[in-house]
């Protein structure tokens, strides 16, 4: 990844941090957290990976972020100053979830050793 990508994902991730923690309404207790950014060398996409607790709210949470992602792009196009602008997509990451389920196929392996 160039330098310039690395600091574009960088911006990218902290204002768009800042307008999910400022101007997006989630309900009382649900925190989401940016994972990762990934933006294309083309500066077509941004592929923003985010966490979201409590797990039983992950769906509203993705839901919320599609139903918003007309604002949260715009208000991240007026702070970029660079010519081509990304094209944001929310991923849910399910990191946590495979891992659990690793754990749990190995313990049965275990048990029935």
């Amino acid at each position: 990844m160039s330098e310039r990508i690395a600091k574009i994902n960088d911006f990218i991730r902290d204002n768009v941090s800042e307008i999910l923690n400022k101007e997006i309404s989630f309900k009382k207790g649900l925190f989401v957290s940016i994972i990762k950014v990934s933006t294309t060398k083309d500066l077509e996409e941004t592929k923003i990976l985010v966490s979201v607790f409590p797990e039983k709210e992950r769906r509203y949470a993705m839901v919320t972020l599609k139903k918003e992602i007309y604002r949260i792009q715009g208000a991240l196009n007026r702070k970029m100053q660079i010519r081509r602008l990304p094209r944001i997509e929310f991923l849910l990451d399910t990191t946590q979830e495979n891992v659990d389920k690793l754990e749990s196929v190995f313990k049965q392996i275990e048990k029935e050793k």
